[in-house]
């Protein structure tokens, strides 16, 4: 299995509605295509999951991927359980969960880049986190990533060392 990211939003602040719709909003602003059926996973009878695809709108030969599945929970949904904070030096007062799961990183980190940007410019108090990794993206450091000229590995760098 490879690595996942995920976007780190405040518990109070987080409804799949409003993720769904920053999502489309980031997908159109970041010249992406976006695949979405609206199929329901459902718990109990009440929403659990749902998934989309997030694809670039040209193919070119020097990208390995041009796509990446994300999915989007519930707030109530076990799996956006975050308690990583001490590891990530973030502040546990603010309740964090792990939602907008991005399946398999390696080889869409350009998409992704194009994507996150979009997303964080909408939220810029959210956070990306590469799971593998010890720390977290904020706006300012995908603003700063962005500015620069593209490195396929910046996700996987310390955005205080770049």
């Amino acid at each position: 299995m490879g690595t996942n990211a995920f976007f780190l939003i405040e518990r109070e602040k987080y409804t799949p509605e409003k993720f769904l719709s920053d999502t489309m909003i980031a997908a159109f602003n970041s010249d992406n295509r976006i695949i979405f059926d609206n199929h329901k996973n459902l718990e109990n009878g009440k929403f659990s999951s749902t998934h989309l695809n997030i694809l670039a709108h040209s193919y070119n030969s020097d990208e390995n991927n041009h796509q990446f599945i994300m999915y989007v929970k519930a707030k109530e949904n076990k799996s956006v359980i975050f308690s990583d904070y001490e590891d990530l030096d973030l502040d546990p007062n603010h309740e964090l969960i792990r939602v907008g799961t991005i399946e398999e990183v390696f080889g869409a980190e350009g998409v992704i880049l194009r994507f996150v940007y979009e997303y964080l410019n909408l939220n810029r108090s959210d956070y990306f986190w590469v799971s593998d990794y010890d720390w977290v993206f904020t706006w300012e450091d995908i603003q700063k990533i962005n500015s620069m000229t593209y490195d396929s590995d910046w996700c996987y760098k310390d955005p205080k060392m770049i």
